[in-house]
Protein backbone atom coordinates (compact mmCIF):
# COMPACT_ATOMS: atom_id res chain seq x y z
CA UNK A 1 0.00 0.00 0.00
CA UNK A 2 1.12 3.42 -0.92
CA UNK A 3 1.87 5.81 1.74
CA UNK A 4 -0.39 9.22 1.24
CA UNK A 5 1.91 11.40 2.31
CA UNK A 6 5.55 9.93 1.48
CA UNK A 7 8.00 12.35 0.81
CA UNK A 8 9.65 12.97 -2.38
CA UNK A 9 13.21 11.53 -1.41
CA UNK A 10 10.32 8.04 -0.18
CA UNK A 11 9.09 7.69 -3.39
CA UNK A 12 12.41 7.91 -5.85
CA UNK A 13 13.93 5.24 -3.25
CA UNK A 14 10.76 2.53 -3.44
CA UNK A 15 11.85 -0.60 -4.76
CA UNK A 16 15.36 -0.55 -3.81
CA UNK A 17 17.68 -3.22 -4.59
CA UNK A 18 21.09 -1.65 -4.80
CA UNK A 19 21.67 -1.09 -1.52
CA UNK A 20 20.52 3.06 -1.81
CA UNK A 21 18.64 2.90 1.43
CA UNK A 22 21.94 1.55 3.75
CA UNK A 23 23.95 5.28 1.75
CA UNK A 24 20.61 6.97 2.91
CA UNK A 25 21.96 6.19 6.75
CA UNK A 26 24.78 8.05 6.46
CA UNK A 27 23.06 11.18 3.89
CA UNK A 28 21.37 14.41 4.78
CA UNK A 29 17.93 14.09 4.57
CA UNK A 30 15.48 15.81 2.29
CA UNK A 31 18.26 15.98 -0.72
CA UNK A 32 15.88 16.53 -3.37
CA UNK A 33 15.09 19.22 -1.88
CA UNK A 34 18.36 20.37 -1.16
CA UNK A 35 19.51 20.28 -4.19
CA UNK A 36 16.25 22.00 -5.49
CA UNK A 37 17.19 25.08 -3.21
CA UNK A 38 21.12 25.17 -4.16
CA UNK A 39 19.80 25.46 -8.05
CA UNK A 40 17.38 27.90 -7.05
CA UNK A 41 20.22 30.44 -5.29
CA UNK A 42 22.22 30.30 -8.87
CA UNK A 43 22.51 33.15 -11.07
CA UNK A 44 20.75 32.74 -14.35
CA UNK A 45 22.92 31.23 -16.52
CA UNK A 46 24.18 27.74 -18.24
CA UNK A 47 23.91 24.75 -16.09
CA UNK A 48 25.93 21.71 -17.98
CA UNK A 49 24.42 18.43 -17.38
CA UNK A 50 26.04 15.22 -18.14
CA UNK A 51 24.28 11.50 -19.05
CA UNK A 52 24.77 8.25 -20.63
CA UNK A 53 26.16 5.10 -18.95
CA UNK A 54 28.05 2.46 -21.54
CA UNK A 55 25.98 -0.97 -21.48
CA UNK A 56 26.94 -3.46 -23.78
CA UNK A 57 27.32 -1.40 -27.24
CA UNK A 58 24.65 0.98 -26.02
CA UNK A 59 23.84 3.54 -23.61
CA UNK A 60 21.08 2.64 -21.21
CA UNK A 61 17.44 3.79 -20.75
CA UNK A 62 18.09 4.97 -17.05
CA UNK A 63 20.02 8.98 -17.42
CA UNK A 64 19.03 10.52 -20.74
CA UNK A 65 14.83 10.69 -19.47
CA UNK A 66 15.78 12.06 -16.20
CA UNK A 67 18.36 14.65 -18.33
CA UNK A 68 16.02 15.77 -20.51
CA UNK A 69 13.25 16.22 -17.81
CA UNK A 70 15.42 18.50 -15.62
CA UNK A 71 16.85 20.24 -18.62
CA UNK A 72 13.60 21.39 -19.75
CA UNK A 73 12.35 22.25 -16.03
CA UNK A 74 15.74 24.33 -16.30
CA UNK A 75 14.96 25.97 -19.12
CA UNK A 76 11.63 27.02 -17.30
CA UNK A 77 13.02 28.29 -14.60
CA UNK A 78 15.55 30.85 -16.87
CA UNK A 79 18.61 28.52 -17.12
CA UNK A 80 20.13 27.86 -20.48
CA UNK A 81 20.61 23.49 -20.17
CA UNK A 82 23.51 22.19 -22.24
CA UNK A 83 23.89 19.17 -22.09
CA UNK A 84 27.14 16.78 -22.35
CA UNK A 85 27.54 13.22 -23.43
CA UNK A 86 29.21 10.89 -25.87
CA UNK A 87 28.44 9.27 -28.57
CA UNK A 88 26.27 6.75 -27.42
CA UNK A 89 23.79 9.33 -26.51
CA UNK A 90 23.83 10.95 -29.89
CA UNK A 91 20.09 10.63 -31.08
CA UNK A 92 18.94 10.86 -27.64
CA UNK A 93 18.58 14.93 -28.09
CA UNK A 94 17.98 15.39 -30.99
CA UNK A 95 15.05 18.16 -31.87
CA UNK A 96 14.84 19.03 -27.93
CA UNK A 97 15.74 22.55 -28.80
CA UNK A 98 18.87 21.70 -26.33
CA UNK A 99 22.63 22.38 -26.97
CA UNK A 100 24.62 18.89 -26.84
CA UNK A 101 28.10 18.52 -26.87
CA UNK A 102 29.50 15.64 -27.67
CA UNK A 103 32.87 14.26 -25.68
CA UNK A 104 34.98 11.63 -27.27
CA UNK A 105 36.23 8.73 -25.55
CA UNK A 106 40.25 9.85 -25.80
CA UNK A 107 39.65 13.23 -24.67
CA UNK A 108 41.64 14.70 -21.98
CA UNK A 109 41.55 17.49 -19.38
CA UNK A 110 42.42 19.70 -22.35
CA UNK A 111 39.10 19.10 -23.68
CA UNK A 112 37.21 19.63 -20.28
CA UNK A 113 39.13 22.74 -19.72
CA UNK A 114 37.90 24.06 -22.82
CA UNK A 115 34.33 22.94 -22.41
CA UNK A 116 34.00 24.88 -19.05
CA UNK A 117 35.66 27.74 -20.06
CA UNK A 118 33.86 27.99 -23.20
CA UNK A 119 30.58 27.88 -21.56
CA UNK A 120 31.10 29.10 -18.09
CA UNK A 121 28.63 26.64 -16.35
CA UNK A 122 27.14 28.73 -13.13
CA UNK A 123 26.52 24.48 -12.14
CA UNK A 124 27.02 21.00 -13.06
CA UNK A 125 24.64 18.22 -12.89
CA UNK A 126 25.49 14.86 -13.74
CA UNK A 127 22.61 12.30 -13.56
CA UNK A 128 23.79 8.29 -14.13
CA UNK A 129 27.11 9.11 -15.43
CA UNK A 130 30.00 6.56 -14.59
CA UNK A 131 32.89 7.95 -12.67
CA UNK A 132 36.48 6.41 -12.15
CA UNK A 133 37.25 4.80 -9.25
CA UNK A 134 40.53 4.85 -7.10
CA UNK A 135 42.31 2.72 -9.62
CA UNK A 136 41.51 5.39 -12.54
CA UNK A 137 38.62 2.57 -14.52
CA UNK A 138 35.16 3.41 -14.97
CA UNK A 139 33.36 0.01 -14.09
CA UNK A 140 29.75 -0.90 -14.28
CA UNK A 141 28.15 -2.73 -11.97
CA UNK A 142 29.36 -5.93 -12.86
CA UNK A 143 33.15 -4.69 -11.85
CA UNK A 144 33.85 -4.67 -15.51
CA UNK A 145 36.23 -2.18 -16.91
CA UNK A 146 34.42 -0.27 -19.65
CA UNK A 147 36.80 2.76 -19.80
CA UNK A 148 37.47 2.40 -23.43
CA UNK A 149 33.93 3.09 -24.00
CA UNK A 150 33.07 6.04 -21.51
CA UNK A 151 34.53 9.47 -22.44
CA UNK A 152 36.04 11.23 -19.21
CA UNK A 153 32.68 13.57 -18.32
CA UNK A 154 33.93 13.37 -14.96
CA UNK A 155 37.13 15.46 -15.58
CA UNK A 156 34.68 18.39 -15.89
CA UNK A 157 33.42 17.64 -12.13
CA UNK A 158 37.02 17.05 -10.92
CA UNK A 159 37.93 20.89 -12.45
CA UNK A 160 34.84 22.46 -11.03
CA UNK A 161 34.87 21.11 -7.89
CA UNK A 162 35.15 23.46 -5.07
CA UNK A 163 34.82 26.17 -7.66
CA UNK A 164 31.25 25.69 -9.61
CA UNK A 165 28.70 24.53 -7.68
CA UNK A 166 28.25 20.47 -8.65
CA UNK A 167 24.96 17.66 -7.97
CA UNK A 168 25.69 13.97 -8.67
CA UNK A 169 22.75 11.59 -9.10
CA UNK A 170 23.42 8.21 -8.76
CA UNK A 171 21.49 4.86 -8.04
CA UNK A 172 23.94 2.29 -7.60
CA UNK A 173 27.88 3.54 -6.16
CA UNK A 174 29.88 3.80 -9.35
CA UNK A 175 28.46 7.28 -10.75
CA UNK A 176 29.69 10.72 -10.45
CA UNK A 177 28.70 12.07 -7.15
CA UNK A 178 29.73 8.71 -5.24
CA UNK A 179 32.62 10.05 -4.28
CA UNK A 180 31.16 11.70 -1.62
CA UNK A 181 30.04 8.25 0.37
CA UNK A 182 32.99 5.97 -1.34
CA UNK A 183 34.30 4.98 2.24
CA UNK A 184 30.70 3.56 3.18
CA UNK A 185 29.99 2.14 -0.61
CA UNK A 186 33.26 0.26 0.25
CA UNK A 187 32.37 -1.33 3.33
CA UNK A 188 28.93 -1.76 3.21
CA UNK A 189 28.11 -2.43 -0.96
CA UNK A 190 31.16 -4.81 -1.94
CA UNK A 191 31.77 -2.27 -4.66
CA UNK A 192 34.98 -0.08 -6.02
CA UNK A 193 33.03 3.41 -5.99
CA UNK A 194 33.39 5.98 -8.23
CA UNK A 195 35.62 8.90 -6.35
CA UNK A 196 33.71 11.63 -7.74
CA UNK A 197 32.66 14.42 -5.48
CA UNK A 198 29.73 16.48 -5.31
CA UNK A 199 28.63 19.03 -3.65
CA UNK A 200 25.45 17.08 -3.54
CA UNK A 201 24.23 13.68 -4.04
CA UNK A 202 20.83 12.51 -4.72
CA UNK A 203 20.70 8.58 -4.24
CA UNK A 204 17.22 7.03 -5.70
CA UNK A 205 16.39 3.75 -6.40
CA UNK A 206 16.84 4.78 -10.13
CA UNK A 207 19.15 7.57 -11.17
CA UNK A 208 15.86 8.81 -13.79
CA UNK A 209 14.17 9.10 -10.52
CA UNK A 210 16.54 10.91 -8.64
CA UNK A 211 16.18 13.67 -11.62
CA UNK A 212 12.13 13.96 -11.17
CA UNK A 213 12.95 13.94 -7.71
CA UNK A 214 14.65 17.16 -8.43
CA UNK A 215 12.31 18.55 -10.40
CA UNK A 216 9.43 17.81 -8.15
CA UNK A 217 11.24 19.65 -5.45
CA UNK A 218 11.91 22.59 -8.21
CA UNK A 219 8.24 22.78 -9.08
CA UNK A 220 7.34 23.14 -5.16
CA UNK A 221 9.77 25.51 -3.91
CA UNK A 222 9.46 27.58 -6.73
CA UNK A 223 5.45 27.34 -7.29
CA UNK A 224 6.34 27.03 -10.82
CA UNK A 225 4.81 24.03 -13.73
CA UNK A 226 7.83 22.01 -14.24
CA UNK A 227 6.68 18.31 -13.58
CA UNK A 228 6.18 17.07 -17.28
CA UNK A 229 2.68 15.95 -18.10
CA UNK A 230 1.98 12.26 -18.01
CA UNK A 231 2.73 10.19 -20.18
CA UNK A 232 5.99 11.80 -21.30
CA UNK A 233 8.67 9.53 -19.65
CA UNK A 234 7.37 6.56 -20.55
CA UNK A 235 6.95 7.54 -24.42
CA UNK A 236 10.41 9.24 -24.46
CA UNK A 237 11.91 6.02 -22.95
CA UNK A 238 10.25 3.87 -25.68
CA UNK A 239 11.78 6.43 -28.17
CA UNK A 240 15.42 6.15 -26.74
CA UNK A 241 14.32 2.43 -26.89
CA UNK A 242 14.29 2.36 -30.61
CA UNK A 243 17.08 4.69 -30.85
CA UNK A 244 19.10 1.21 -29.33
CA UNK A 245 19.35 2.17 -25.95
CA UNK A 246 18.99 -1.15 -23.37
CA UNK A 247 17.86 -1.64 -19.98
CA UNK A 248 21.13 -1.32 -17.70
CA UNK A 249 20.16 -4.60 -15.90
CA UNK A 250 18.74 -7.29 -18.84
CA UNK A 251 21.23 -5.28 -21.43
CA UNK A 252 18.41 -6.21 -23.96
CA UNK A 253 16.33 -3.78 -25.94
CA UNK A 254 12.87 -3.91 -23.76
CA UNK A 255 11.15 -0.86 -22.72
CA UNK A 256 12.09 -0.54 -18.93
CA UNK A 257 14.69 1.10 -17.00
CA UNK A 258 17.23 -0.69 -14.81
CA UNK A 259 14.36 -4.14 -14.45
CA UNK A 260 11.37 -2.09 -13.64
CA UNK A 261 8.88 -2.00 -16.03
CA UNK A 262 7.03 1.55 -17.58
CA UNK A 263 4.17 0.71 -15.37
CA UNK A 264 6.31 1.26 -12.28
CA UNK A 265 7.56 4.37 -14.34
CA UNK A 266 4.45 5.91 -14.17
CA UNK A 267 3.90 4.85 -11.03
CA UNK A 268 6.56 6.91 -9.33
CA UNK A 269 5.91 9.67 -11.99
CA UNK A 270 2.46 9.87 -11.16
CA UNK A 271 3.48 10.13 -7.27
CA UNK A 272 5.88 13.33 -7.88
CA UNK A 273 3.32 14.82 -10.08
CA UNK A 274 0.94 14.54 -7.71
CA UNK A 275 2.88 17.03 -4.92
CA UNK A 276 2.01 19.74 -7.64
CA UNK A 277 -0.82 18.46 -8.51
CA UNK A 278 -3.21 21.29 -7.43
CA UNK A 279 -1.94 24.00 -9.67
CA UNK A 280 -3.21 24.64 -12.76
CA UNK A 281 -0.97 22.82 -15.72
CA UNK A 282 -0.03 24.35 -18.79
CA UNK A 283 1.82 21.63 -20.77
CA UNK A 284 5.27 21.58 -20.78
CA UNK A 285 6.73 19.48 -23.31
CA UNK A 286 6.19 19.32 -27.04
Amino acid sequence: MKVIDESIEEIVLRYSERGMPILQNYLPKDLCHAAAREILSWERGRVILTTGFYVAGFAETDGPAGTLVLAKALEKLGFTPVIVTDDYCREAFNNQGIEVIYLSLDADHEEADAILEEQRPVGLISIERCGRNKNGVYANMRGVDISENTAPCDELFIKAYGKIPTIGVGDGGNEIGMGNVSDIISEKLELTPCEIKTDILVIASVSNWGAYGITAALQELSDKELFPEEGFTEAYIRKTVLLGNVDGVSHEHVFSVDGFGLDIEKEITDALRSKGASRKREPLFV
